[in-house]
């Protein structure tokens, strides 16, 4: 019975399409070569599949996997070229979905694996952070109350106490400098205003017109003297507060960050002898090695902060000399010549200090600032 369905079944390869006409050979060979084709190009499918001979060309035309799936199509209407052709799409659209997938699940790993390793490096932060306050911690209050050793250099040690107290007092010397900008800046502005109401009365009494116009010329040259000397102080006042907020400042921020190191150091030292102290098994030498890498690490760079501080209090006083040098210099000869009346004297010495007096009105801001 096998054999009578296959003789059936060669017997009804010819090729129907869906209107109902016979294929050429010609198509038949040019559907057989697509189908190789994407045989050829697609993926290696460990399943059973159609195997072609030739049809149209050898008198076996072609042989299907199964007779009855055969027989079963051609009793739809469905050749079995075109079977096939369905199942090798089928087949490659099933082999591109799990590919698909794949794609679009690449991305999401990808930023998944990045948050984790992003996670992971800032644990790692915390976890030393914590760490070395503990440390530093544990050591502060070890030195406050006497239980712990402390590295001391005695001779920046001195240096940096005499840095802070001269720091506070130079801050009392902007202070009242200011004050005083802000004092005789007010005298010159009743100067001024005297000066304008003398000259109005000069003009409205013909009796005391002389007498007036005296007081007035008067309080007008004091008012232009004052103007000069007010330059004076605040190129006084403007470079005390840069050597003070600026300069000093920096190099009091430097001696912060040496403390800190200075106190990491001795942290990092009292762990490494009271390992060394311990016993010596195997967890301990790789504890002690950990805490001589450390050690090393926090030695080198409380040398480097020290080494830095050395250097900057160094400049800092050659600084503080040659701008002081300067600014008492100024302030002294412009005071002198202000209160003695010699008007030549004290433009003289703003002269010699490159003093640059700013014209009448130049710090109110401009009619488009305001808008």
């Amino acid at each position: 019975m096998a054999d009578s369905i296959m003789s059936k079944a060669a017997t009804m390869e010819i090729p129907i399409s869906s209107n109902g006409d016979s294929r050429t050979l010609a198509e038949d060979d040019g559907l057989e070569q697509d189908l190789q084709q994407v045989m050829v190009s697609g993926p290696n499918l460990n399943e059973t599949s159609i195997v072609s001979g030739g049809y149209g060309g050898a008198a076996e035309g072609i042989i299907p996997t199964s007779s009855i799936k055969d027989l079963r199509s051609k009793s739809r209407g469905i050749t079995p070229s075109q079977s096939a052709a369905s199942r090798i799409a089928n087949q490659v659209q099933e082999y591109q979905a799990p590919n698909m997938h794949h794609s679009n699940s690449n991305p999401s790993m990808m930023a998944e694996e990045a948050t984790r390793g992003v996670a992971v490096e800032k644990f790692d932060t915390v976890k030393k952070w914590s760490i070395n306050t503990y440390k530093c911690t544990k050591q502060m209050f070890s030195e406050r109350f006497g239980r712990g050793s402390r590295t001391v250099d005695l001779e920046l040690e001195v240096q940096i106490d005499l840095l802070r107290d001269t720091k506070s007092k130079y801050e009392s010397v902007l202070r009242l400098a200011s004050a005083l900008t802000a004092h005789f800046y007010s005298m010159v502005q009743t100067q001024q205003a005297l000066g304008d109401i003398f000259a109005d009365l000069s003009q409205k009494s013909p009796e005391l017109q002389d007498e007036f116009g005296y007081n007035a010329e008067t309080q007008k040259l004091l008012c232009k003297n004052g103007e000069t000397l007010l330059g004076a102080i605040n190129f006084f006042v403007s470079s005390i507060n840069t050597l003070v907020n600026k300069t000093m400042e920096d190099t009091l921020m430097t001696i912060k960050g040496y403390e800190n190191a200075r106190l990491e150091f001795d942290a990092y030292r009292a762990d490494l002898e009271e390992l060394s102290t311990g016993p010596r098994d195997a967890g301990t030498m790789v504890r002690i090695e950990i805490a001589q890498q450390q050690y090393g690490i926090h030695r080198d760079k409380y040398e480097r902060l020290r080494s830095d501080v050395s250097i900057k209090l160094k400049f800092l006083e050659e600084n503080k000399v040659k701008v002081m040098h300067k600014q008492l210099l100024l302030f002294h000869n412009a005071i002198s010549a202000y209160f003695a009346g010699n008007q030549q004297q004290l433009e003289q010495t703003l002269r010699q200090f490159n003093v640059k007096l700013k014209p009448p009105g130049s710090d109110k801001p401009s009619w488009l600032e305001e808008q």
